[in-house]
């Protein structure tokens, strides 16, 4: 158990005076550690740290992570659907074999965030706004997610299904889609500056005209 100080500013009108307070949090920290088969907790878990460990095996469906710090961390086949990682730091952190049906990824921290996925399910996921470079998709099912407004300059989808995927204002530059599928791009309001792809899917980025390619 550590003490995390947390700054606080409360404003009081009447006196226009600006209260800076200085709270200090106790939190759980757990190092190097392998967590297998666990299940949910019952309650949200607040203010735990997380470093260098490995969760294997788990089923955290439904959970609730709230202001927790995920560091170089792997989750490898668990169950992380519908989970909520409400302000929680995620660090390089790799989900490997994993099933993360429909998870708020705008709602973590943007401080540091990190992630990769390899041979996951992450249908229905949103990561609206989030910085994204250099992010690697890898054997990777992406039905239905929400990618508005990302910055996913030079990230690679490897193998990805993006069926129905929503991708506006995204910065797409130099990214990589030559053996993803199922996505539909509108060239007119995302950035594709140098972005790679592959025919037959190319035709993706021209769904809105209507064309007929033979």
């Amino acid at each position: 158990m550590r003490s995390i100080e947390a700054h606080i500013s409360i404003f009081n009108k009447d006196l226009n005076i600006d209260y800076q307070l200085i709270v200090f949090m106790d939190t759980q920290a757990h190092y190097n550690t392998t967590f297998e088969k666990k299940t949910a907790p019952e309650k949200k878990t607040r203010n735990e740290e997380f470093e260098d460990c490995a969760f294997i095996d788990c089923d955290f469906s439904k959970a609730s992570f709230a202001s927790c710090m995920f560091t170089h961390c792997t989750f490898t086949r668990c169950n992380l659907s519908m989970i909520q990682f409400d302000m929680s730091q995620l660090d390089h952190v790799s989900f490997i074999d994993c099933k993360l049906l429909g998870i708020d990824f705008s709602q973590c921290s943007d401080f540091l965030f990190s992630v990769s996925f390899d041979n996951c399910v992450l249908d229905y996921c949103s990561f609206t706004g989030k910085k994204l470079r250099k992010m690697c998709f890898k054997n990777t099912s992406l039905k239905e997610g929400d990618l508005t407004d990302c910055d996913l300059s030079q990230s690679v989808f490897e193998n990805t299904d993006l069926h129905f995927t929503t991708f506006k204002n995204t910065n797409l530059s130099g990214a990589d889609f030559r053996s993803s599928r199922n996505y539909q791009i509108d060239p007119e309001t995302n950035i594709l500056r140098k972005a790679k792809f592959s025919w037959p899917e190319l035709a993706g980025l021209l769904y809105k005209y209507e064309v007929i390619l033979e």
